[in-house]
């Protein structure tokens, strides 16, 4: 294979990682509009059960099982060879959930309050699930990018 039949190679290459990203990207502004518009249904629907009154504890359940369905169609559509990469960087995203976790455990300490013990629990829980989470995506992706290294 002469270099210039290798680069043609990588750019039909990137030509495909490019077109399925941008399917990755549609399927998730289409899961997007779905999410909206069954909320938006889910809302009407218990606002004229109830009279008006929604209970706090069904909102933010539905909003829960809504959720669900879009993560699994959103992971399920998109390409195998974009899977990977994607959620190995989804992973790294926990650090938000570091973040709060160690305001979880650390506000009450620095306020000089006990706080509420259980909050602090799930916070340290917390910590330490986001933590697993975000090196697993980080050796996730060492390991996919060294199956593309030339081997020594």
């Amino acid at each position: 294979m002469t270099a210039e039949e290798a680069a043609a190679a990588a750019k039909a290459a990137a030509d495909t990682a490019k077109s399925a990203a941008g399917q990755a990207h549609d399927a998730a502004v289409a899961a997007q509009g779905f999410a909206d518009q069954a909320l938006e249904a889910a809302g009407h629907a218990v606002s004229a059960a109830t009279g008006g009154v929604i209970d706090p504890f069904v909102f933010r359940l539905s909003i829960f099982v809504l959720a669900i369905f879009v993560g699994y169609y959103v992971v399920w559509s998109v390409t195998p060879a974009l899977h990977t990469p994607l959620m190995s960087v989804t992973n790294a995203i926990s650090s938000v959930i570091i973040v709060g976790a160690l305001l979880a455990v650390g506000v009450a300490l620095v306020a000089n309050d006990s706080g509420p013990t259980w909050a602090r629990i799930f916070g340290f829980i917390a910590l330490v699930l986001a933590s697993v989470n975000i090196f697993g995506g980080f050796l996730v992706t060492q390991r996919m990018l060294a199956m593309y290294q030339k081997k020594k």
